[in-house]
This record gives structure tokens, C-alpha cells and sequence, in this order.
């Protein structure tokens, strides 16, 4: 490992530690002073919960290299063994016969979580803010097509975050090779039957192995072997690239290595969950901002005299129609001036959307920029036509050009936010919208929603892509 990932691993685990023993000492105390304590030393049963949650950090593979810093999957282990420390103490109280341990399971150990998550979430961020300086990225050799590693290296050059510099290309001699020995400003340093030797002299960290016909199994298993001792990690892109988190699994069967993909979830015990936190939710959030809402309400209406509301249809689950509510930002006739503006569409594919539209009034360009025009849709969620976080509502004439593939998106409920929302919103293209939401539908994960949720705040606050 470089010197920089063992350093960030030591802080997040020091983090954590910090975060248990904190909320321990003082969630502790409190909880040992109340009425059901019971008459077991509580100082025995503060060393059990530090001591079972380390131990589920350490076998749900909490502070495993490979996902600090990496997607929803850091915080998805995190949350498991939150839970399974929850579960071990629950059950060793039961068998003991210890009522006093409730207040730690259901106390204690939810508020180490509070604290961990936020604490985990501000050290990947400023590790995500060296890495878009240039700093703490692993060294990548890209072996495979000219294709598929082009496509790799504009990937990691758009999400610098994840931690990877492509420095060199292995490419096979059956490939067209893109100007003079370099792809997209990569050098081009051999064949593919040179890749180990070029690993051994250039010192890479990872060795991404991408789809070429050179690569056969038994290539691909001498070069595993080759790699021993080196300091890469040996990474073999699938085919299906747009699949990953918890529906992907390596097992093996007769010997032979094989990758299950399971089916995406659109029913079951958590979906339920989801559908129980968005009503919950959406009723919460509704109470806490109607004071704002009805102020909001009244701006507009005291604007131009028109209606607060602005009322549009949109295509949810399974191509059911429904009304989309959201604060009205444009003038009354907005939707008979848009005929004339069609010259200045800035939006690619089926969408309209102008960075200074004329017909944004000033009150609208303030909830635009950040977001508030959204907020009515939290009652579309509690009626259950949206959900929380999903993909982007789409209008009835997208729907209509969509393709199979893109049928996909309407196999769950829109969102209120979602992956089109923390990464960019107006400023993606269509086609990257379009793979965001079926990214999510193929991914869909209670981690990532929470994660999405997270992202939205400071999306928000930001207010990148909104106009």
C-alpha cells in the first residue's frame, strides 16, 4: 500500500475509536444512571459494547483498504456491523438474562453510528479534495482495447475521487492505436505480452485489465501469477460495466471462477423499509417546513398575482401517469412562450432548459438555484407516486422516444433526488442522466439511498447545475 492509504486508514480507524469510546463515556453514563440499568456493573457492560463493536468493525471488513473512500459500499459495511454489534449484544443479554444491556443496544449503539457515519463522511471528503488536486491517486496501467481504455482513462479523469490515475496503456497489436504511441495524452508503453514486464519496471498500483480478444483465461491466470510479488493489484473490468455494489458476486463453481449477477430488487423486506421511510420522511419534512412552505407560497403569490402552485404531468412506476407538484418559478403563460425560445434550448435530447431563461421571475430564480421549487413534491411522496431519492420524473413525450433500455427507469418510483441530483443536474447530458438513473435502478441499495441523501444537502447548498 502507498504511504498515504495506510496513513488514511490509521485516521479512520482512530475515527471510529474515537467515536465509540466518546459516545460510550457519555451515552454511557447516562444510560447507566437510568432506571434500567439494572443491577449488572455497567463498566462490564460499556467494555463488552466497545469491545463487540471492534470486533464487528473488524469482521465486516470496515476498514478494508479497498473501500474506504470507494462509493456506497464503505458505509453499507459500516452499517452491518453497526448492526451485527447490535444483534451479538442483544443475544448475549437474552441468554444471560440481562435487562440492563437494552439501553446500550438501543441507545448506545445507534448513537456510535451517528456519530461514525458523519465523522467517516467529512475524512472522504477531504480525501476526495486532495484527489481532485492531484494527490493520494493510485498509479494505473490500462491493458486491453484501444476502446475499452479510452473509455476507462475519460472515466477516471471525470471522477477523480475514486482515486485512480491512468500513467500508462498496455494495448494489443490487433488494436488501431490513436495518435503517435498515446491515447487521450496516455502513452502507449507495449503490447499486451509485455504487461508483466512493464508492471515490474514502472511500479503501478493497479493493473486494470479491460475487455480485448487477447485475453483468454489462461492469459489472464499466468498473468494473475506473474503478478505475485509486485506491488499491483490485478483488476479485470466485466462486461457488464454498468452493474456493480451488492448485486455482483465472485464465487466458484467446479472449479472455475465465476461472477453472479443477481437480479435487481423491486419488491421485498426493504423495499418495504424504503416505502416506510419515504411516508415517514415526507410527513416529517412537510411538518418541520410548513411554516416555510406557506411563506414561500404567499411570496409568489404576491409576485404576480398568479398561482403558488405549478401542476405538470410526469410518468412514474410501471408507466403510470401522475401530477407533479412543485413551486411555480416562470410567469403565468410559460408554457405559450416556449415555442419561441426553442433556438436557445441548451438541454440535450428531449429536455428544455436555459441557463437565463426570460421567463424565470426573480423570486423562481432564487428557489431554482437552490432547489425549494422541489419541495411540493414531498406531498407526491406521501401520496406515494414518488419516493425520496429515484430516478428523475420524466415527461410524457420522453417517455414516449425512450428504448427498451430506458424503459428500465420506470421499474421503481421517481425520485425527489436522486444520482442525476448529486452529480451535476442540469449541466449532465442526457446521455449521462440516462445512465445515472438505470445505474441506480441496477444498484439500488438502502446505503446508497441514505448516501444519495446525504449528497443532496450539499448539492443543494451549492447549487451546481441548478437553473
Amino acid at each position: 500500500m502507498a504511504t498515504w492509504e495506510v496513513k488514511y486508514r490509521r485516521v479512520v480507524i482512530a475515527s471510529d475509536l474515537g467515536a465509540i469510546l466518546a459516545v460510550v463515556v457519555l451515552v454511557g453514563a447516562f444510560v447507566a444512571n437510568s432506571a434500567t440499568a439494572g443491577d449488572f456493573p455497567q463498566a462490564l457492560v460499556a467494555m463488552a459494547t466497545v469491545v463487540t463493536v471492534l470486533a464487528s468493525l473488524t469482521a465486516c471488513r470496515a476498514w478494508s483498504t479497498a473501500v474506504l473512500g470507494q462509493e456506497a459500499e464503505e458505509f453499507r459495511r459500516l452499517g452491518k456491523a453497526v448492526v451485527a454489534a447490535a444483534v451479538v449484544l442483544a443475544v448475549v443479554s437474552l441468554g444471560l438474562g440481562l435487562p440492563g444491556v437494552r439501553g446500550w443496544i438501543f441507545l448506545v449503539v445507534p448513537a456510535i453510528a451517528v456519530v461514525a457515519f458523519p465523522l467517516r463522511y467529512i475524512l472522504r471528503q477531504l480525501l476526495h479534495q486532495r484527489r481532485r488536486a492531484g494527490r493520494c491517486l493510485l498509479p494505473v496501467l490500462v491493458a486491453g482495447s484501444v476502446d475499452t481504455a479510452t473509455d476507462l482513462i475519460a472515466r477516471t479523469r471525470r471522477e477523480p475521487h475514486n482515486g485512480w490515475r491512468v500513467e500508462a496503456v498496455c494495448a494489443s497489436g490487433t488494436s488501431k492505436w490513436f495518435g503517435p504511441g498515446d491515447i487521450d495524452g496516455v502513452p502507449i508503453v507495449g503490447h499486451l505480452d509485455e504487461l508483466a514486464d512493464h508492471v515490474r519496471r514502472g511500479g503501478y498500483r493497479v493493473v486494470a485489465i479491460t475487455s480485448d480478444p487477447y485475453w483468454t483465461p489462461l492469459r489472464l491466470q499466468r498473468l494473475a501469477w506473474q503478478l505475485e510479488g509486485t506491488s499491483a493489484e490485478m483488476v479485470v473490468a466485466p462486461v457488464l460495466m454498468e452493474v456493480a455494489g451488492p448485486r455482483v458476486h465472485v464465487t466458484g463453481v467446479l472449479g472455475m471462477p465465476l461472477l453472479r449477477v443477481s437480479a435487481p430488487t423491486f419488491t421485498g423486506a426493504r423495499r418495504v423499509v424504503k416505502e416506510i421511510v419515504d411516508r415517514i420522511g415526507a410527513l416529517l419534512l412537510l411538518t418541520v417546513l410548513a411554516p416555510i412552505l406557506i411563506t414561500i407560497a404567499a411570496a409568489i403569490r404576491v409576485g404576480d398575482r398568479g398561482p403558488a402552485l405549478y401542476r405538470q404531468q410526469r410518468v412514474g412506476k410501471d408507466g403510470k401517469p401522475f401530477t407533479i407538484l412543485k413551486f411555480r418559478t416562470m410567469v403565468v403563460d410559460a408554457d405559450r412562450r416556449r415555442a419561441t425560445l426553442l433556438g436557445g434550448n441548451e438541454a440535450a435530447g428531449p429536455l428544455f432548459k436555459m441557463r437565463r431563461d426570460p421567463r424565470v421571475t426573480p423570486i423562481g430564480a432564487v428557489l431554482r438555484r437552490f432547489s425549494i421549487d422541489e419541495l411540493p413534491q414531498l406531498v407526491n411522496v406521501l401520496r406515494g407516486t414518488m419516493s425520496l431519492v429515484g430516478p428523475r420524473p420524466p415527461l410524457p413525450k420522453e417517455v414516449e422516444a425512450y428504448g427498451p433500455d430506458m424503459l428500465r427507469r420506470l421499474l421503481v418510483k421517481p425520485g425527489l433526488t436522486g444520482l442525476w441530483q448529486v452529480s451535476g443536474r442540469s449541466d449532465l447530458t442526457w446521455d449521462e442522466s440516462v445512465r445515472l438513473d438505470l445505474r441506480y435502478v441496477e444498484d439500488w441499495s438502502l446505503a446508497l439511498d441514505a448516501l444519495i441523501l446525504w449528497k443532496t444537502v450539499r448539492a443543494v447548498v451549492r447549487g451546481q447545475g441548478a437553473y
